[in-house]
């Protein structure tokens, strides 16, 4: 399963998710931001290549339904509702995303 975390600057939470599901066995990660300055801003070859997209924030979703609406019509596009209040890796983030992105996903690897 490939898997894409999307945010707003692609610095904070979105690269969090990527490194803590990275480890996750069958899945892919990727991330980026909606933001036209973001580290990695979001592509239609990045939304082609996901199989689900995780959106932090409701607005990150309107972005990418405005941007790829198309494209999203196959895709699993889930707002998770997490504010951009963490630092990257931030343990409280951690434990979030884990409870949030978990049931979505395959069983980690031990």
């Amino acid at each position: 399963m490939r898997v894409l975390f999307v945010c707003s600057q692609n610095l904070l939470r979105s690269p969090t998710a990527e490194v803590v599901f990275a480890r996750y066995e069958g899945s892919e990660t990727s991330s980026a931001g909606t933001a036209p300055d973001a580290a990695t801003p979001v592509s239609a070859d990045l939304i082609d290549w996901a199989d689900v997209i995780f959106a932090m924030e409701n607005r990150h979703r309107d972005k990418l339904r405005e941007r790829f609406g198309k494209l999203l019509r196959t895709k699993r596009l889930i707002v998770l509702g997490i504010p951009d209040d963490y630092e990257y890796m931030d343990s409280e983030l951690v434990e979030i995303l884990k409870r949030k992105v978990s049931p979505f996903l395959p069983v980690p690897e031990h």
